[in-house]
């Protein structure tokens, strides 16, 4: 076997021909793929084997012998062993080259689609600090960099496959920079009131997690510091917080006492403020709840908006479904062309914003309900809801569960548009209603410069 001549820790040569899906450099070594992090095309590099599977290698990248025609400098001193960021080394054209690549190889490939026409993928004229939504984590345990040395304290981003490493991070240049000023300070003063970093081995420690909101458009800022525990000297944290950033418009403290690594608790306190802010899409503004998911590029969020506002053609004789409907921003967006719309998500805050959202905005044709989609439409008659003329779907990254596919093939709305940031899932779901459905268009748009994250919009007709 090829595989029975290499080893772990053996340095290697190689030419970097593409790009995976996920942004890893492809290379080949006696016909073996090998896969490797912050390789790019056009690249020879030294690189030393990190696993050997049957199929494959993977391997890190350890020194750049020859450039790539498409490299440029990395903006981010924590460039490339941050895991935020795959791209950064090659240039913003390049990067939407491959996402285009990436799209057409998945249709064909996955979806099973010959020769499939997408259209051109439309870029960001924002290529940095465009986040609107950042979450760090506290640690004592550092991901150490050469000879640096560290506080009892590190907040920053999780070191790929790494669950209880963390690098400690000063300037991301995909947040909005306001959060980097926030970030640094935080960290200084939570040394300062000797607060307790959370250890995830051990599950002992006070802060866990730090999450960044902005509205680009309203200037409101919310922070959200995740404890194990209520604790008094949170409070007083954000006391000082706030004199030093006084743009600062709520403060929420959500508790997480469980072992679970997740930044969603059971309980919420609002220290300052009210607990939310509110971000624009056009003429439409919207209520955001520290758990409520809203897409994280407001600068490219219109245009996603807008994309699928022409491509669905509502009428005013038109039902609209919006699965996975979040704080309801498609729902409401949609709604004034059709005769009505209906939103559902499985989280209660969201569905809460939602239905705020609606009535802020002056939106009567709208209905939000909470609950689990994959089992919410088992009691679709019992909630008295019309038949849908157009579904929009927009799901998490692992796709659409069997139930709900069987209920889009039972009920056979006339227009089915499928927004994904995971085009695999998305082929893969495609493949399961193409018997009764016609792809009429394929659209990436990106919304995620720098990343190999790649939103596309799906749209199909009935057959």
């Amino acid at each position: 076997m090829l595989q029975n001549k290499f080893k772990i820790g053996q340095e290697i040569d190689l030419e970097i021909l593409d790009l995976a899906f996920g942004g890893k450099g492809i290379a080949k070594l006696n016909n073996l793929t090998v896969f490797v992090k912050s390789g790019i095309p056009g690249q020879t590099i030294s690189a030393r084997i990190t696993k050997i599977k049957k199929s494959y290698l993977e391997a890190k990248h350890i020194k750049t012998l020859k450039k790539s025609k498409f490299e440029t400098k990395p903006k981010c001193d924590h460039f490339p062993t941050c895991g935020g960021c795959s791209f950064q080394q090659l240039s913003y054209k390049k990067q939407l080259e491959y996402k285009q690549k990436q799209i057409y190889d998945i249709f064909e490939r996955i979806g099973e689609v010959q020769k499939p026409k997408i259209n051109k993928i439309i870029g960001s004229n924002k290529k940095y600090y465009y986040r609107n939504k950042m979450e760090f984590t506290f640690s004592d345990n550092p991901w150490y960099i050469a000879d640096e040395s560290y506080d009892k304290i590190v907040l920053g981003l999780h070191v790929p496959k790494r669950f209880d490493k963390i690098l400690n991070v000063d300037d991301c240049h995909i947040q909005d920079k306001i959060f980097n000023d926030i970030l640094k300070f935080i960290r200084e003063k939570s040394i300062k009131l000797n607060l307790e970093p959370y250890n995830v081995r051990k599950h002992v420690g006070l802060l866990r997690y730090l999450i960044f909101k902005i509205g680009i458009y309203t200037n409101e800022i919310m922070l959200n510091i995740v404890t194990a525990k209520e604790e008094n000297k949170i409070i007083k944290l954000s006391e000082i917080i706030l004199k030093e950033f006084p743009k600062i418009t709520t403060i929420v403290n959500t508790i997480n006492s469980t072992k679970s690594n997740t930044a969603i608790g059971q309980k919420e306190h609002i220290i300052y403020g009210k607990g939310y802010i509110n971000e624009k899409i056009g003429k439409y503004k919207f209520r955001i709840s520290p758990s409520a998911f809203f897409q994280t590029n407001s600068f490219q969020v219109k245009t996603l908006y807008d994309y699928i506002l022409k491509i669905s053609e509502i009428n005013k004789e038109d039902v609209i479904f919006d699965l996975f409907s979040g704080t309801g921003t498609i729902a409401i967006y949609l709604a004034n062309k059709a005769k009505k719309a209906y939103g559902f998500e499985i989280v209660e805050d969201a569905v809460n914003d939602a239905n705020i959202n609606a009535k802020n905005n002056n939106i009567d044709n709208v209905i939000f309900y909470l609950g689990d989609i994959k089992n919410l439409f088992d009691k679709k008659n019992d909630l008295n809801i019309e038949k849908p003329d157009i579904v929009i779907i927009d799901p998490p990254r692992p796709g659409l569960h069997l139930n709900t596919i069987k209920y889009l093939l039972k009920e056979l709305p006339k227009k089915i548009i499928y927004v994904s940031c995971n085009a695999t899932t998305q082929a893969r779901d495609m493949n399961l209603l193409i018997e009764k459905y016609s792809i009429i268009d394929i659209q990436p748009i990106d919304l995620f410069p720098h990343t190999p994250h790649i939103e596309n919009i799906l749209t199909l007709l009935k057959k």
